[in-house]
């Protein structure tokens, strides 16, 4: 089992790729609002010219969504699918994260996938 974490920049993804998850029969996810820890510093203390320079790129990114959600090892592919293909592709700027912690106990999940 894996903890699946996405910390999503590009918020405008976020219903599509919920659908996405659904359709896959991935249920469970939870959603938090966060923010980076250079937004953070921006906007709470005296900046440097290269923190201030970063909000000039993107000036409308302040929030972001961390989903994260509890799957087999297995499933982790399908997750990054959905992930990517909504997305764009991570690995386009500011998009967003994805990363696994290993689960080693849990309780209270339903057995949601054969």
């Amino acid at each position: 089992m894996q903890a699946v974490f996405i910390v999503l920049n590009k918020t405008e993804c976020l219903e599509e790729m919920l659908e996405e998850f659904s359709r896959n029969r991935f249920f469970g996810a939870t959603i938090l609002e966060s923010r980076g820890m250079i937004r953070e510093i921006q906007e709470n203390s005296d900046i440097s010219f290269l923190l201030s320079f970063r909000s000039l790129l993107n000036p409308n990114h302040k929030e972001s969504k961390t989903i994260f959600m509890v799957v087999s090892d297995d499933q982790i592919p399908v997750v990054s699918r959905i992930v990517n293909d909504v997305t764009g592709g991570l690995d386009q700027p500011d998009t967003g994260i994805l990363f696994t912690v290993p689960v080693g106990y849990t309780e209270g999940l339903p057995d949601t996938h054969d």
